[in-house]
């Protein structure tokens, strides 16, 4: 008798966190998104890629055999050497609040500003780490860069960063490098973990009802922590930089991660706010996504132009073969990471015209 009873309460136990895991993380297949094709451009991983090949394992190697805060630490303080030895010709201030870092290029104007939202999965990088990327876009757009250095996790709670990112954009739309200046055109880039908050901005922005940007940009953006796109397993082999730092996650059952995720982030993983894709993609404004085939984010920046376009959006998607996660931060060692910045430079070409064209009208 007591072993029957023992098993009804733990089938009723089963059946109760079941019927909670599928009604908590709202769970939605997005499998349909996966059937829109897109061109990967034809070309042969330079020989420099294997310069930064190098790089990304010293990293690992930098960080092997440590745990916990130690790891962290040091992998943070690589990032921030990423930049060293560059030579980079925009002019950095630091500012403290917002926090972060002013990125000017001879010549700017500092009316036209874009918000860099830089990566990290969310607990390393800083203003400092993406000073490559940072000072490339200023020069190209001609624009005062602000590269905000918002909280981190785990000192800090996800949603801390999120507004860290709000309120940076608020604050960019009457203040430039200068001092209070209202903003005449506005971007909003980030990568990966940034871009994840770019892309979740930009939805903020419309349904606050406050000025949206001009355009947006995201390198390899995580648009889904519901980790559901088939890319996130099917690419671990091929990317080496987050296959060896997530790649085990494959062997965890899903609703376990997603349970995982919600103690650590303190959001569900199925909110728009930690998920830009589960959002409501419509009425957004001119955007470009960068990503490789070959990198395990690849599937979630094309389920979120999928849905974009399908929802009326001005998405676009451009797919390099054989590319590390976020490749871009290598320039100007990288002759695919100046290829992306000239992408981006006609992405940007294509935003003023259309401004120009409607201030003529």
């Amino acid at each position: 008798m007591f072993w029957i009873i023992s098993t009804v309460v733990l089938l009723i136990v089963v059946l109760l966190i079941v019927a909670l895991t599928l009604l908590l993380f709202r769970i939605e297949d997005l499998s349909y998104l996966d059937d829109a094709e897109y061109s990967v451009r034809e070309a042969i991983p330079s020989d420099e890629n294997m310069k930064v090949l190098t790089r990304i394992r010293e990293m690992g190697r930098i960080s092997k055999g440590l745990h916990g805060k130690t790891r962290l630490m040091a992998v943070r303080k690589h990032m921030d050497g990423l930049s060293d030895g560059l030579n980079l010709t925009s002019e950095f201030r630091h500012c403290e609040n917002p926090n972060g870092e002013w990125v000017v290029a001879p010549g700017a104007d500092t009316q036209r500003r874009i918000l860099y939202i830089h990566g990290g999965a969310w607990v390393a990088g800083s203003s400092l780490s993406h000073r490559a990327i940072t000072n490339r876009l200023s020069h190209i757009a001609k624009a005062a860069v602000f590269a905000v250095d918002y909280r981190l996790m785990p000192e800090h709670r996800f949603m801390d960063g999120v507004r860290d990112c709000r309120k940076a954009y608020t604050w960019l739309a009457d203040n430039g490098p200068n001092g209070e200046e209202g903003a005449d055109f506005m971007l909003v880039a980030g990568d990966s973990a940034g871009g994840s908050h770019a892309l979740g901005l930009l939805a903020w922005l419309r349904e606050s009802g406050l000025r949206q940007a001009d355009g947006a940009i995201a390198f390899s953006p995580s648009t889904d922590l519901m980790l559901t796109a088939p890319s996130n397993r099917s690419n671990i082999a091929t990317d080496p930089l987050l296959g060896p730092a997530f790649g085990g996650l494959s062997k965890v059952p899903r609703p376990v991660i997603w349970w995982a995720a919600l103690a650590a982030f303190r959001i569900s993983p199925a909110s728009p706010v930690a998920s830009p894709l589960r959002g409501n993609l419509a009425n957004l404004p001119p955007t470009l996504i960068q990503a490789s085939n070959s990198e395990m984010l690849l599937d979630n920046a094309r389920r979120y132009t999928a849905k974009a376009k399908a929802q009326g959006s001005q998405v676009d998607l451009h797919i390099w073969p054989g590319m590390i996660h976020v490749w871009q931060i290598f320039t100007p060692l990288l002759p695919e990471a100046e290829e992306a910045f000239a992408d981006v430079a006609l992405f940007i070409d294509e935003i003023d015209e259309r401004r120009r064209k409607c201030e003529e009208a």
